[in-house]
């Protein structure tokens, strides 16, 4: 018999808890000066072209002061800069730089090598599967936090 419907979510929670738990591992490793939330952050500017700090605190959901430590953190890293937005000189924007887009290509290129390994022995039915229950999840969590 299979598993209940509760008893599936909790496992779901459960092994959802722990992926975040080890991808903050997982990060720490790969680059001991970023957190996962720092590397989070600078993926998003570098995915957007820049952006705000207030933009950043929006999507993610995050308190200003959070993101402001968190981009404070960056900066003295040498891996985001400020600039004046082109349309109001008064505000300023958030881009990676070059040290930042080499930061997260290593990252990027080591994340990829780990799950590789990790999903080597999976079929491509399952992979295929997998990724689009993820995805699936992912829209789903997008339409509940609007």
């Amino acid at each position: 018999m299979p598993p209940s419907r509760d008893d599936s979510v909790e496992t779901i929670q459960r092994e959802l808890t722990a992926f975040a738990r080890r991808a903050r591992a997982t990060a720490a490793r790969m680059h001991p000066e970023l957190s996962l939330v720092s590397f989070t952050l600078l993926a998003h500017l570098a995915d957007q072209q820049g952006c705000r700090a207030t933009d950043l605190a929006a999507h993610y959901l995050l308190d200003k002061s959070t993101v402001s430590r968190q981009v404070a953190a960056l900066e003295k890293l040498g891996f985001v800069e400020r600039r004046p937005d082109p349309d109001d000189q008064r505000v300023q924007v958030l881009h990676p730089t070059p040290l930042g887009y080499e930061t997260l290509a290593s990252v990027a290129a080591s994340r990829r090598a780990v799950f590789r390994e990790r999903l080597a022995d999976w079929s491509e039915e399952d992979l295929s599967r997998f990724a689009e229950y993820l995805e699936r999840y992912g829209r789903t969590a997008t339409r509940s936090e609007k």
